[in-house]
């Protein structure tokens, strides 16, 4: 084993000596502790890709960080240009499953998911050949049949490898994920999953399994440790980065969502969720410093409410004001200096002490404008029929909103789709972290049974 306090990262990548699964785990879990040790990556990998003639056991260590830093497609494209061994043909086929994962519209080369996974599962069947370790090889396989909805060819590869991968995290991880597609009970599920974190406690797939797990029984913290951990891995799961993003969205800190949607976007520029996430949660910022905005408001109106008898005035000025049933600061900020004047017996001297007065805490006389009042727009909602009666009052449950949508309705107090119909876009968007992608989300949803929200 290679000690990774004692690992050279760039004479690792750009050096000669030893390169296989044991150093790649060792560079991996130095990523993790330490940050500088990922920009020394970025620096080696970009020193060797400058380099003019590349020997194939080059282009392995090449394609190898590419993979880890998670620039797939550079990966897969240096891989096959490499030495065609064992540790080649693998991170091959770890490249195609980290493709498969990106939502099909943003499938960089064309490729379709499936196509992906077929690509992984040959790679690691010739990877299994050419002498990389069996177990880890018919896990993967098992995987790639696993996300192709081959579920039952998945548990006989796995069953296959069993006796072999008994301490193998990635074996245990899949088992888990596979109890749970089949319904089994949850106890047994997180059992697998345990297992994996005994062997491995930073396995991202079994930290983010039971992130996913916290997060649906509204155990947030726990979720929130389980994702922070499983990125601690490189390259970073996809889905971690998106789940957990919302959860520092629900926490309002935005920055640190943003970072999340981020790092997908470095990766895959066209992520179409990444995308319309980070839209969302700049936008749910710039409504945080709206909310600072409304603190200085909030404190302006106490100011605004203080009496004018609270003032040392002299008895012309606070009987005028008297008379002009000016009670407050604020009844001065909205009275103009002409208004003043045509009070009887206010003159000069008053309109001075008056100003000095104003002056003290901020205001001017006039500087606020009385509100215009608003003309009341009666809406008449039309009576439902009986089928949509019965539509109606359905819980929304049953539209089976992402967790992000979910929480919002929830907040609103949103609990039938009877209840969601009767809501404006407007509404629903005045709900904090509710933004487009919610928005369009919810319509779909409601298209779907034939129905829209009130405005719409």
């Amino acid at each position: 084993m290679v000690a990774t306090a004692e690992l050279d990262i760039r004479d690792l990548v750009n050096g000669t000596g030893a390169f296989g699964p044991t150093e790649v785990h060792a560079l991996v879990e130095m990523l993790g502790a330490d940050p500088a040790a990922h920009r020394t990556l970025r620096s080696a990998v970009k020193e060797l890709e400058s380099a003019g003639d590349r020997s194939p056991a080059s282009s392995v260590r090449l394609g190898v960080g590419q993979y880890v830093l998670g620039r797939y497609r550079d990966a897969l494209q240096t891989l096959k240009s490499a030495d065609g061994g064992a540790l080649a043909l693998y991170y091959q086929g770890m490249a195609h499953l980290a493709l498969a994962e990106v939502d099909p519209d943003a499938t960089p080369d064309g490729a379709s998911t499936a196509g992906h996974l077929e690509r992984a599962r040959e790679a690691f069947a010739a990877a299994e050949k050419s002498g990389y370790d069996a177990a880890s090889c018919g896990v993967r396989i098992a995987e790639t049949l696993a996300r192709g909805g081959r579920s039952d060819e998945a548990d006989k590869t796995l069953e296959r490898v069993g006796a072999s991968a008994a301490k193998n995290a990635d074996y245990w991880a899949l088992k888990g994920s596979l109890l749970s597609a089949r319904g089994m009970p949850l106890a047994e599920t997180v059992a697998a999953f345990e297992e994996a974190l005994r062997i491995d406690t930073g396995h991202p797939a079994a930290l983010f399994a039971m992130g996913v797990i916290n997060d649906r029984v509204g155990n947030d913290d726990e979720a929130k440790e389980c994702y922070e951990r499983s990125l601690k891995r490189y390259p970073a799961s996809l889905g971690a980065l998106l789940n957990l993003g919302l959860i520092y969205e629900d926490r309002d800190d935005f920055a640190h969502a943003q970072k999340c949607y981020k790092r997908i976007l470095q990766a895959f520029p066209d992520h179409p969720r990444a995308r319309l996430f980070l839209k969302d949660s700049s936008a749910s910022g710039d409504l945080q410093m709206g909310d600072q905005e409304q603190k200085q408001r909030d404190r302006l109106d106490h100011v605004l409410a203080l009496p004018v008898t609270d003032f040392e005035l002299s008895v012309r000025s606070r009987n005028c004001l008297q008379k002009m049933g000016i009670q407050t600061l604020g009844d001065l900020a909205r009275t103009s200096e002409a208004e003043i004047l045509e009070s009887k017996n206010f003159g000069e001297t008053s309109l001075v002490e008056i100003k000095d007065m104003l002056a003290t805490k901020g205001l001017s006389l006039g500087q606020l404008a009385a509100p215009a009042m608003a003309e009341e727009v009666t809406v008449e909602i039309e009576e439902p029929s009986a089928g949509e009666q019965e539509i109606y009052s359905q819980p929304i449950t049953e539209l089976n909103l992402s967790v992000r949508a979910r929480k919002c309705t929830t907040k609103l107090g949103i609990n039938s789709i009877g209840e969601l119909v009767r809501r404006t876009a407007e509404d629903l968007m005045e709900c904090k972290n509710f933004g487009v992608s919610s928005l369009n989300e919810v319509r779909e949803k409601l298209t779907e049974r034939g129905l829209k929200l009130r405005g719409d």
